[in-house]
């Protein structure tokens, strides 16, 4: 037996499954179609809908696809049924090319539509006018911290969080030319130039530049206009930019990752896998941060995240950003979170919403 011969009964199982897959994909389409007549101009993603779904299919999944590969794809299942609906529109820090970008599709799927802004803070603005649906903003990363910016403008942003996002972050050394000898100058994000530092330490000569821009994606185009210029930036990025990778994944922690919220104007329904963000500022007297911390400890909640950042309402004022486990409607949560608004003197709920699908 010949290997076609081998090969043909796989080759007609796979056309067969095709054809199937198909089918079922359009009855999928027609059942989201249905559903957006049914809501009229209400709104049409639920977050935490999507996050049951992927979470279910992955506890479905007994392989050979991975968990992440399967959550991928009905992603894009997803996206697609839902543009059905109404396609949506997600802001994000530009240029196209940036990780903040990967994100957003990453979240939402290559149906929705990205709109690349100059700035974060344009971002939200978009979203605020409902000139767009959400904004996909990085809130930390992993090696580097927090990203003051995003932090700021949730504090007096109207937008909620219903959505996170983890994103493993790879960098990669881009050129026009295929060798390294002639750079003189490397483009990068301030972030991505710290978190590759002991790279080029090692791997480039001490007299090359390193230029702070204002994303990966605009080193990557400025990269492509010099032929002396390298860029530090995504796979996503090179492509766009026709640019070559000269060297790969050259962050120094081998787990760099940035963590993105989804913000807009819903709230989102408990999934029993949740997590909830919140502002709070302290009364100025001796005590005060205990005080904020002592409801958590009291109900039994577990906090996930604590900084201080300057509020910028007075010198040396500060509010605290906290992430604790659970959603706000769950009654532990509801309890802790009406003893803390007595102690604190200023309190804001950014959100609750789904732990991110890996």
């Amino acid at each position: 037996m010949s290997d076609n011969d081998k090969l043909k009964p796989h080759r007609d199982a796979i056309d067969e499954i095709d054809a199937t897959v198909l089918d079922l994909l359009n009855r999928r389409a027609g059942h989201a179609r249905a559903i957006g007549e049914l809501k009229g101009t209400g709104v049409v993603y639920r977050p935490e809908r999507e996050a049951a779904v992927l979470q279910r299919i992955q506890d479905l999944n007994r392989g050979p696809l991975p968990n992440e590969a399967v959550a991928r794809l009905f992603r894009e299942v997803m996206s697609e049924c839902l543009a059905v609906e109404r396609p949506l529109t997600i802001t994000y820090l530009g240029p196209a090319g940036t990780f903040t970008q990967q994100a957003a599709i990453k979240h939402f799927g290559h149906a929705a539509h990205t709109l690349p802004c100059a700035t974060i803070d344009e971002c939200f603005r978009l979203v605020e006018a409902r000139q767009a649906d959400y904004v996909v903003a990085p809130v930390e990363n992993s090696t580097e911290g927090s990203v003051g910016r995003s932090l700021d403008l949730l504090v007096s942003s109207p937008l909620k969080a219903c959505g996170e996002v983890v994103l493993r972050i790879h960098h990669h050394l881009l050129r026009k030319l295929p060798e390294k000898d002639g750079i003189r100058t490397v483009y990068a994000h301030a972030q991505a130039l710290a978190q590759c530092h002991e790279w080029l330490n090692k791997n480039l000569p001490e007299q090359v530049a390193r230029i702070s821009v204002s994303s990966n994606a605009e080193a990557a185009r400025l990269a492509a206009e010099d032929s002396h210029a390298a860029a530090i930036a995504s796979q996503a990025a090179a492509e766009r930019y026709g640019l070559i990778k000269l060297a790969a994944n050259i962050e120094d922690e081998p787990n760099n990752t940035t963590r993105f919220l989804v913000l807009g104007h819903q709230g989102t329904d408990p999934t029993g896998r949740d997590k909830t963000s919140l502002i709070v500022s302290a009364p100025n007297k001796a005590g005060a941060v205990h005080g904020l911390l002592q409801p958590f400890s009291a109900h039994g909640v577990s906090m996930t995240k604590l900084e201080s950042r300057p509020s910028r309402a007075g010198l040396w004022d500060y509010v605290f950003f906290i992430d604790i486990e659970g959603h706000a409607d769950d009654a532990k949560i509801q309890a802790a979170l009406q003893d803390l608004s007595a102690q604190a003197a200023f309190m804001k709920l950014i959100g609750s919403y789904p732990l991110a699908v890996l």
